[in-house]
């Protein structure tokens, strides 16, 4: 509605507009790695032969670190905006009915996700013990501040670190969480006819299955067990871990798969090379995080308790986590 509304008053003053997309390389964050398939789902006459889109952190290397796949990828770009320009934009038309129905989605998901980041006291004291978003902070990852304002909740946090703690234990949150509340609010039938004739809900609807295949409960509980040493936290991770399910199932039953993805053969098959060495990975930094906090807590009042040999081993595994799930922040 943004971009439709903009353009409505370029064309009323005669101004020739080009969006420039500032996406995230996580879809956290508003990546989305089917770039021609995003790129044919914008609102009809946005483009008009003119695209302009930021690169991030480590997609610049995913993307450009080659010649041949920087080639590829511009190939691909060129090809989408060219589909674009001849194509008729007939098959982007969005009807009313569908703008009523992302309203009503839009406000559900938002009051899921804020009941539960924002209004839930244990939270943030959660996130802290079950992420590595502390040390995130002490090993200088990344080239901002982990915080804007150190001493702050959630809502100081910069975008990068919040996506990239979630990231490291394999849950994914921010990615998915509202999800499962937006669609159980809404016929399926309303859904799945959305899902069938309209290309910008169906890539989105895609791209969240992409993300919920990457998801493993299993590993996020690990670190729960390993990290979350308040017993008073231990009912917020199942329900997290429940809200996972439950979105899984609400986002299969519109793209009718039996499990998420299931036919991206490229995904299922990196999934099935890359995850038996990040699983590993995982299991050692939530290892290493244990043996740091726990150091931490015994050392004298005013001591360093940094070890550095534990400090490299926790980042080997902070990159090696990120480089296997190709995302970060």
């Amino acid at each position: 509605e943004g971009q439709e509304k903009m353009l409505a008053v370029c064309q009323q003053f005669g101004v020739e507009p080009t969006f420039f997309h500032g996406k995230g390389g996580t879809v956290g964050r508003g990546g989305n790695p089917e770039t021609y398939r995003a790129i044919l789902a914008h609102p009809p006459d946005t483009i008009q032969g003119r695209f302009r889109v930021t690169e991030q952190g480590e997609m610049i290397t995913f993307n450009f670190g080659e010649p041949k796949i920087a080639e590829r990828t511009l190939d691909i770009f060129t090809a989408a905006i060219l589909r674009d320009h001849v194509g008729s934009s007939e098959e982007r038309k969005v009807e009313d009915k569908w703008r009523q129905t992302m309203a009503k989605l839009s406000e559900l998901s938002c009051a899921a996700y804020r009941k539960v980041v924002r209004e839930t006291p244990d939270f943030v004291p959660f996130f802290r013990k079950a992420t590595p978003e502390l040390e995130l902070a002490a090993l200088n990852v990344g080239s901002r501040p982990a915080k804007r304002n150190p001493t702050g909740g959630v809502e100081s946090l910069r975008a990068i670190p919040w996506i990239f703690a979630w990231e490291q234990t394999r849950l994914s949150l921010p990615a998915w969480l509202g999800i499962g509340e937006g669609f159980g609010g809404v016929e399926p039938e309303e859904l799945t006819d959305m899902y069938d004739k309209w290309p910008w809900f169906r890539t989105n609807v895609d791209l969240i299955e992409t993300t919920l295949a990457k998801t493993e409960p299993g590993i996020a509980a690990h670190y729960e067990k390993l990290l979350v040493d308040d017993a008073s936290l231990d009912a917020l991770g199942a329900d997290l871990r429940e809200r996972l399910k439950t979105t899984t199932e609400a986002v299969l039953r519109v793209s009718g798969r039996k499990e998420p993805a299931d036919d991206n053969i490229i995904l299922q098959r990196a999934l099935r090379l890359r995850n038996p060495y990040v699983d590993v990975l995982n299991l050692l930094q939530a290892e290493l995080l244990q043996r740091k906090r726990t150091i931490a807590k015994l050392a004298p009042p005013g001591s360093a308790a940094d070890d550095e040999a534990l400090d490299d081993a926790l980042l080997v595994t902070i990159n090696g986590i990120a480089a296997g799930m190709q995302k970060s922040g």
